[in-house]
């Protein structure tokens, strides 16, 4: 609100004031503050609604409609073969995939990656500023309207009467529109949608790599367990062996070498054990800001890793371009940069502004809101179109256009990484399996071969250097049947991520 006050000298007697020329109109019949114009306001309006309506009806859409471009998509996957089928019950994975492992420790982590992780916490901050954008963008559908009040306070000097200070006090409400007839505000609307829904989809795939991230961490720290427990029986039985060797010494039987021997052999072990703490230590700090928990704060208790790869339902290739959340967003964004096209072509076309205002006002304070004070009027109807930019809208339609195409290649390579991803982590698995069993096998050998060997030695058959290469060969076999044990876990867990985790495209909201 504000008030001006100045001196008006007008030498003239007969004319008076505008602010008095108009309450003398009023009360005549005539001017903007007549009752008389009530049915006109009437009339008005429902011209003015019948060209709303009119508007509506022809309004249209220009620039390209969405249509999903085709992708590549192989009818099997080539790894499949000799994988065993789910059953019909358990095609694919749904919600908690990590319960796949029976794993109580794993579940309870990842709980907490939903609630606690901080990226998680970003990405869902981001979809809501997304969302937003979208009732920013619907917004311009509608009329813009503001209301001004003011006061003006004016000195009026005449010669034939009295001098007069007046006081025009009014409460005006000013409308404008821009009719969305060429489809701008809309395909403004639909981009919009798109990227937040695009958001979504990134907010579920920000999810679902930390909570593989944490399946990963945890079952290589639960394979660092497993080593930790084999170092600890081996520096044990290294110290029988120390032991005994110095009992051989000290009869006699055995030379000082073998004493130096049998100590580097214990002392070499113990370090490794060492590094195992340090490893694990590093791996248990990492979940720990995973699951939003302080390094200092965040504790995993000792377990040694005994599971093996559950089986896992993959499903047909078709069904990736929907499970996949990064392939959902990729896709949502390549809907949001067709519609920007539409949104530059738009700016071709000419903008119509339709405006009206009404209100109250008087020279009265105290009958400002009586209804003979009110005043209104339609307009000013605009049409505006440029007729000159420089090239300027040419170059913005280029500019989507490419966006566009991009937008295409990028969600065409991302179909093709979560392939690639899949097949990748099936022969890891298929591999792996096979690895396993024959490091097995050479577990077994090596101790077969360590027993024999002790035996020979102690029979003084061979030197105690072939029992020290005996056990170095079976200790390294056992550390590498763990290591594939663990890698086989991770494997698992990296391939329920390529597959999207149990998420469903259809899960996006409607915008």
């Amino acid at each position: 609100m504000n008030m001006t006050r100045h001196k008006i000298w007008r030498p003239v007697p007969q004319r008076q004031d505008d602010m008095s020329h108009h309450l003398r109109q009023a009360r005549h019949g005539r001017g903007p503050l007549s009752p008389g114009k009530a049915s006109g306001w009437r009339r008005f309006a429902g011209l003015g609604a019948l060209a709303v309506l009119f508007l509506l009806s022809v309004s249209c859409a220009v620039g390209p409609n969405y249509v999903r471009p085709p992708v590549p998509v192989p009818q099997a996957y080539k790894e499949m073969k000799g994988w065993k089928v789910a059953e019909p019950k358990d095609r694919l994975v749904r919600g908690k995939w990590w319960e796949l492992f029976d794993d109580p420790q794993l579940t309870a982590l990842e709980e907490q990656v939903s609630v606690s992780n901080q990226n998680i916490a970003q990405a869902e901050a981001q979809f809501r500023q997304a969302r937003a954008a979208v009732g920013v963008a619907r917004s311009a559908y509608f009329p813009t309207a503001t209301i001004g009040p003011s006061i003006q306070r004016a000195f009026q000097s005449n010669l034939e009467a009295p001098n007069q200070t007046l006081t025009l006090l009014s409460l005006p409400v000013n409308a404008s529109w821009v009719p969305d007839l060429f489809g701008r505000v809309r395909r403004n609307v639909e981009s919009s949608r798109a990227s937040a829904q695009a958001t979504v989809a990134d907010l579920e795939n920000v999810r679902l790599t930390m909570c593989a991230e944490v399946a990963q961490d945890y079952f290589q720290l639960r394979a660092l367990d497993a080593q930790k427990q084999l170092l600890d029986a081996t520096v044990k039985a290294y110290s029988k062996s120390l032991e005994m060797t110095r009992n051989k010494y000290a009869s006699g039987i055995s030379s000082r070498g073998d004493v130096l021997q049998a100590e580097t052999q214990l002392k070499t072990t113990q370090a490794q054990e060492i590094n195992v703490g340090v490893q694990r230590a590093q791996l248990e700090h990492a979940i720990g800001m995973l699951v939003g928990k302080p390094a200092s704060d965040f504790f995993i208790s000792f377990l040694p890793l005994t599971a093996t790869p559950p089986l896992i339902p993959v499903g047909l290739p078709s069904e990736l371009l929907e499970r996949r959340p990064d392939v959902a967003a990729a896709e949502r964004q390549m809907a949001a940069a067709n519609a920007q096209i539409g949104v530059a072509i738009a700016a071709y076309y000419p903008t119509v502004t339709l405006g009206a205002s009404a209100g109250y006002q008087s020279l009265n304070p105290a009958q400002v809101l009586i209804w003979p004070a009110r005043f209104w009027s339609l307009g000013p109807a605009a049409l505006s179109e440029t007729l000159f930019d420089g090239g300027l809208r040419k170059a913005q339609t280029e500019q989507a256009r490419a966006s566009y195409d991009a937008a295409v290649a990028s969600y065409r390579q991302t179909v093709l990484t979560g392939f690639q991803e899949v097949e990748d982590n099936l022969s890891t698995l298929r591999i792996l399996e096979q690895e396993a069993l024959a490091q097995a096998d050479a577990v077994k050998a090596s101790q077969d071969s360590l027993a024999v060997i002790v035996h020979q030695y102690e029979s003084g058959i061979v030197a105690y250097l072939n029992v020290i290469v005996a056990q170095t060969t079976e200790l390294s076999n056992e550390i590498t049947a763990l290591n594939i044990q663990g890698q086989r876990m991770t494997a698992a867990a990296l391939l329920i991520e390529a597959l999207g985790g149990g998420w469903d495209a259809r899960d996006l909201p409607p915008g």
